[in-house]
């Protein structure tokens, strides 16, 4: 996978060496010598990973992370510090404020790419959910940037058989997040599918392959998405660079320091609160989108796309299907004389009384205004009629209470039925032979139900 990195140095032999290293395994490469050149670039080019020196005159390398994710339009590009220092100082500096990684000078080639590698993997999975967010904003479905991505304190599962070591974490992550403590990987399996913001994997465990627990929280789809940080052995390299390409996101080296320990998993599981914000506002975005906000049942542009699909099959030889089209009667006279929050109320409890008088297979949808239709699969005509009239006889029998409960109000529906009769049916066709049966119920006196058959 490609990535186009931006690479900020104010020495330009560092920029052109690692220019042409990464121009060789065929990334696009972008460059800057100083802060605020880097931050105009990162705003206009949308670069997919950062690579930030940290000694720069003017606004260092810290200065310029913290920039970059203190701006909504960049917080969720992974940076990694570079710099010549391997203090541990500077490490946490670097990672307190937002940096993904931390590579020191001279860089290690294998590192690198691993590292571009897996947080380009990364990237490309927010980008997605950042563009249907962002085309979920435009259409008014989703609402703005939530106020609980700020919070950092979550649920850590830490899988590791060194009891001594999981309580220090434990111990030191206790102070701001949750932390749980498995040492068999089968049950941390199963506590990882539960409500967790992070899993610490001990990658050197001598019971039980970290790796591959980590490998089989990848494969799940109830997991897939789970940070992982491991605990790794700097020195076993074919590990670590494993570790990574089966979709660790982070590495933590042996022995732990606390410090850093707070700071990576406070990043993961800050990232995760975002990623999270994004799928939950996706997922609320394609609900709005087949559901009609008044009632709350599907609508008609869901309708339509499920009857199609159970005509088709019927024409094929599949089961029937009826569809009943329902009209309130008199329903603007309900409008005009208790004006318009009433007729909302009528709306909403007759989608109550008519989801609760139809098969859970059945489809009951609002058409629009106050006609809905209702999508029976496997029904014969005289079935669908059968059920209609027991709709009409709920309504008009029982008032509905409205004005908050102060009145009762009398109302009735008129019903149009038609099934399914052959293979040259349509989902138009079927909808019209309803429509006329609607027509005829409401022509011929209203609270009535008429099938019909042709």
């Amino acid at each position: 996978m490609s990535a186009r990195i931006l690479v900020v140095d104010d020495i330009e032999a560092n920029v052109r060496l690692l220019e042409a290293k990464l121009t060789a395994e065929y990334y696009e490469v972008l460059t800057a010598s100083d802060g605020p050149t880097a931050l105009a670039i990162a705003a206009s080019e949308k670069p997919d990973i950062v690579l930030l020196d940290v000694m720069m005159p003017g606004m260092d390398g810290f200065q310029v992370c913290r920039r970059l994710k203190d701006d909504p339009e960049t917080r969720h590009v992974p940076v990694v510090l570079v710099t010549a220092l391997d203090g541990r100082s500077d490490r946490i500096a670097g990672l307190e404020a937002g940096a993904d990684e931390f590579l020191t000078k001279p860089i290690d080639d294998v590192m690198l790419f691993a590292r571009v590698r897996s947080l380009t993997r990364l990237k490309a999975v927010i980008d997605e959910l950042r563009v249907r967010e962002a085309s979920g904003r435009r259409i008014g479905v989703i609402a703005g940037a939530s106020s609980r991505l700020g919070g950092t304190g979550g649920r850590v599962l830490i899988v590791d058989d060194h009891e001594r070591q999981a309580q220090r974490i434990a111990s030191e992550l206790s102070i701001e997040h949750r932390p749980v403590i498995e040492t068999e990987p089968d049950k941390a399996l199963l506590t990882a599918r539960g409500p967790v913001d992070l899993v610490i994997v001990n990658a050197t465990a001598r019971s039980f392959d970290g790796l591959r627990f980590s490998a089989q929280l990848r494969s799940d789809e109830a997991t897939r998405h789970l940070p992982i940080l491991a605990i790794v052995d700097f020195d076993e390299r074919p590990r670590l660079m494993k570790a990574l390409e089966i979709g660790v996101n982070d590495l933590l080296a042996k022995p732990i320091d606390p410090q850093e320990l707070s700071a990576r998993a406070r990043t993961q599981i800050r990232r995760k609160r975002y990623t999270d914000y994004l799928r939950d506002n996706l997922d609320h975005s394609l609900e709005l989108a087949v559901t009609d906000q008044l009632t709350g049942l599907h609508n008609r542009r869901y309708m339509t796309g499920q009857l199609e699909a159970l005509v088709k099959r019927a024409a094929h030889g599949g089961d029937p299907v009826a569809a009943l089209l329902i009209d309130i009667d008199h329903f603007k006279k309900i409008n005009d004389g208790y004006g318009h929050d009433v007729g909302d109320e009528v709306l909403r409890e007759f989608a109550v009384r008519l989801a609760s008088n139809v098969r859970a297979v059945d489809l009951p949808c609002r058409y629009g205004g106050e006609e809905f239709v209702v999508v029976m699969p496997g029904t014969r005509l005289e079935d669908a009629e059968r059920i209609a009239e027991r709709i009409r006889l709920h309504v008009a029998g029982s008032p509905f209470r409205v004005a908050q409960g102060s009145e009762l109000l009398t109302a009735t529906i008129s019903v149009g039925v038609a099934a399914t009769q052959g293979p040259e049916d349509t989902p138009d066709a079927l909808l019209k032979r309803a429509d006329e049966g609607l027509y005829e119920a409401k022509q011929s006196g209203r609270n009535k139900v008429i099938a019909r058959a042709a």
